[in-house]
């Protein structure tokens, strides 16, 4: 019930959070399982935010392990349906937990379910795509060998801006690899040569090759005209949606780039914080307005705030 509550926020937010998102094959979002995600990692956990909203079907993401500190925390978080993958670096003792990860995994493709995870490993603001780690293969390689008839779907996903509020978002679904795909007669080691082989073959086309420094090339891939009408309608209430949303979201973008240091996890922080914070801050005025005037029409600001937010995303700066 979390989970379905948090991904209506959450399908709200994102489309005020991001200007645009093209996809170039929309029907593979109602895609059933056995279903992984093989996705690029280029945004912190808003990649899984934007992808998990825009799937039909409930998708389990792996997250890294060092979130799942507590018993509170790692119990909200599998509510959510994210599981734990551990690295090197979270601790040796930890690693054998990636095993019961991947059993888990395993018995969510065993229901037809959809499983997300990131194939280059760590998040790094960029546009590059960095090289492939094993999991993916790992984790599908060992699926068919259980007889899973599991179908890894290539995913890359490239943004206009890591540190802007307004995004336009294009992501690329690549063809389904399957067991047929893979060479398995030369060994273990072999095999996973060939899966990530597969998989880096089609991402490559799909992220965006970009120094952070070439303004042209961004503005060429990423930038999306808005025509002169628009820009006229939405003048007014976007300078409104500015005025209302500068007292929540000024403060928050500071904690957030005081308490993070500006680093690759900015962005997605920022979010989280807003879908948690931005629900009260409009229930408050709308409140406070209605008991000052006592006039219930003013429970309308419910509806007139993320209106004017959409309205100020869609002509504020676009690129970085």
């Amino acid at each position: 019930m979390l989970y379905s509550f948090v991904k209506i926020l959450a399908r709200l937010a994102i489309k005020i959070y991001c200007r645009d998102i093209n996809i170039n094959k929309k029907e593979l979002l109602k895609t059933d399982g056995p279903l992984l995600l093989a996705v690029n990692h280029p945004n912190s956990f808003l990649d899984a935010i934007i992808l998990c909203t825009l799937f039909d079907k409930p998708v389990y993401s792996l997250a890294r392990g060092d979130a799942f500190k507590g018993k509170l925390t790692s119990k909200i978080l599998f509510t959510l349906k994210l599981l734990p993958v551990y690295r090197v670096s979270e601790g040796v003792e930890n690693l054998e937990e990636n095993y019961k990860t991947f059993d888990a995994c395993k018995e969510i493709f065993k229901q037809n379910g959809i499983v997300l995870i990131f194939s280059e490993g760590l998040c790094v603001n960029e546009w590059h795509l960095r090289p492939l780690k094993k999991g993916t293969a790992r984790l599908s390689i060992s699926s068919w060998e259980d007889d899973i008839p599991l179908k890894v779907l290539p995913v890359g996903i490239n943004y206009s801006s890591f540190r802007k509020f307004g995004k336009n978002v294009k992501l690329f679904f690549g063809e389904f690899i399957t067991a047929d795909d893979i060479e398995n007669n030369n060994g273990h080691g072999k095999n996973i040569q060939s899966f990530n082989s597969n998989l880096l073959q089609q991402l490559q086309p799909f992220i965006f090759e970009i120094h952070k420094n070439d303004k042209p090339a961004l503005h060429k891939k990423l930038y999306v005209q808005q025509s002169l009408l628009k820009k006229t309608v939405l003048l007014v209430p976007s300078a409104i949606g500015w005025l209302l949303h500068a007292p929540l979201f000024y403060p928050v973008k500071k904690f957030v780039k005081n308490a993070t240091f500006d680093s690759d996890h900015y962005d997605s922080i920022v979010v989280g914080i807003l879908l948690l914070t931005y629900p009260i801050y409009i229930i408050l005025i709308s409140l406070i307005t209605v008991a000052i005037t006592q006039q219930w029409f003013y429970l309308l600001l419910l509806l007139f705030f993320p209106l004017t937010a959409w309205a100020h995303v869609q002509l504020k700066k676009q690129l970085d």
